[in-house]
């Protein structure tokens, strides 16, 4: 009996034990990985992204777009003028609150 209820308590630290342990290689797996030198692939991807960031920058806009994009572009943006009223609709819309008047009754 009293062996019996080791067993079972030796089990169940058996799991907490394995659990708390496969948890922690996971972390360390993923620890490693980040340390290691990407593979290729990734380091492509990662690579055409900085390129694009940096010809965007320099173009001030989409790169490597013809006329047709921005005659595309215009007719959104002319279409949309249309719909929502006037203003310029490539910049976010600045808000203005102004504080609400309370006036005072006499009780």
């Amino acid at each position: 009996m009293i062996l019996q209820q080791i067993l079972r308590l030796s089990s169940f630290f058996h799991s907490a034990v394995s659990l708390h342990v496969r948890r922690n290689i996971g972390l360390s797996a993923i620890v490693f990985n980040k340390t290691k030198e990407l593979d290729p692939v990734q380091k492509l991807f990662l690579d055409k992204i900085r390129e694009y960031n940096t010809k965007s920058k320099q173009a001030g806009g989409p790169v490597d777009t013809g006329p047709e994009f921005q005659k595309d572009l215009n007719e959104s943006l002319a279409r949309l003028q249309r719909a929502y009223g006037e203003g310029d609709l490539t910049k976010f819309p600045e808000f203005k609150f102004e504080e609400p008047k309370f006036e005072e009754t006499p009780k």
